[in-house]
């Protein structure tokens, strides 16, 4: 077993505190990683907080993971010792589904293995996420990070770049089509970023016009205020596709009324509370409605390589574990631009 250092929430709503456990020694198509950086994504601070429920304790969060290869199984072909790599928010599933079999790990029938608070494929074994020293994840489950890409700042990707790339190359954002970023935050900023080197006409819906510096500097084009009512008139039938990002509740009526005949809204952010939505909002122009979910992990590798050719990385505020807490009262108050991500190295101060 592998002796690994890390910081973990004790019990539900508890601070998060030096933690030490072990990881199975790496099997043949394991691969050891030595990690570098881990990004805080306001799903660690939901889920240790048990917001959500069903959260599993002690818990090591952090699916936003980089680092770089130590040791590798007899049988692993992918990589060698000294790769820079990720791991997202799966670090398994059931590989037999046709969702599996289709390079949707994400939407797996049989359950996928969250990289921290779920369980290996065996049922039993917990797994422990990111805010560590160490882990050891299947080569299938591990992403090649491109080598022009700062490690600090391509942490996040493994969540907040998939989340928003992947609805917007599925529902094809690119040349021609205007697309909408509701929330400039975490996955907002990388929504903008994504959206622009696409190719699309990017615009911001923020609460406020206090972000629209950066929203221009990110490669938005327009920039609204939904606080102002007449947003909502003014742009009406304008958007091909709106990427809503934000976890409160807001109307989604409202918004569903600015997409363009068969456009769509895709609700990335997940509010805890139910949000009514009008029939006539989705009748009237015959607009869509959707979800979406991180991605497979073909997606996430093609994710990491678009952003390599692009140059695309997170605005990241670097920290060392030990305000880890602060961090988190600081991520639930929109106090940070735009992801907070660890430098682990600074574990060895615990």
């Amino acid at each position: 077993m592998l002796k690994t250092l890390a910081y973990a929430a004790p019990a539900a709503k508890a601070s998060l505190a030096p933690y030490s456990f072990e990881r199975r020694e790496p099997k043949e198509h394991d691969v050891v990683i030595d990690i570098k950086y881990c990004g805080i994504c306001h799903t660690d601070v939901h889920q240790v907080r048990d917001e959500w429920g069903g959260g599993i304790f002690p818990m090591v969060p952090g699916h936003e993971i980089v680092g770089v290869v130590t040791r590798v199984g007899s049988h692993v072909g992918k990589f060698k010792v000294g790769d820079k790599v990720g791991v997202g928010c799966l670090v398994d599933s059931c590989r037999i589904c046709d969702h599996c079999r289709d390079d949707l790990e994400q939407y797996c029938t049989g359950g996928f293995s969250a990289t921290y608070s779920g369980h290996e494929q065996d049922g039993k074994t917990v797994t422990q996420g990111g805010y560590s020293d160490k882990i050891v994840v299947d080569e299938n489950y591990v992403l090649r990070v491109p080598d022009n890409l700062p490690l600090d700042a391509a942490a996040p990707l493994l969540c907040a770049g998939i989340t928003l790339y992947s609805p917007l190359k599925h529902w094809k954002a690119g040349p021609g089509k205007n697309v909408a970023i509701v929330g400039l935050g975490g996955l907002g900023h990388m929504g903008v970023k994504i959206a622009h080197a696409l190719g699309a006409e990017v615009t911001v819906l923020s609460h406020s016009l206090k972000k629209q510096a950066d929203g221009k500097r990110l490669g938005a084009d327009h920039f609204f205020a939904t606080s102002d009512p007449q947003t909502f008139a003014k742009l009406a039938g304008s958007f091909d596709l709106i990427v809503c990002t934000v976890g409160t509740g807001i109307d989604w009526n409202q918004y569903l009324g600015l997409l363009k005949l068969d456009g769509t809204m895709v609700v990335v952010g997940a509010p805890p509370e139910q949000v009514p939505l009008g029939a006539f909002a989705l009748i009237g122009m015959r607009r869509n409605l959707a979800g979406s979910m991180i991605g497979g992990i073909k997606e996430t590798q093609e994710m990491l390589d678009f952003c390599g050719k692009h140059d695309i990385a997170c605005d990241i505020e670097l920290i060392p574990i030990q305000k880890v807490n602060e961090a988190y009262d600081r991520v639930v108050k929109s106090d940070v631009r735009y992801r907070f991500v660890i430098d682990m190295a600074s574990l060895k101060a615990a």
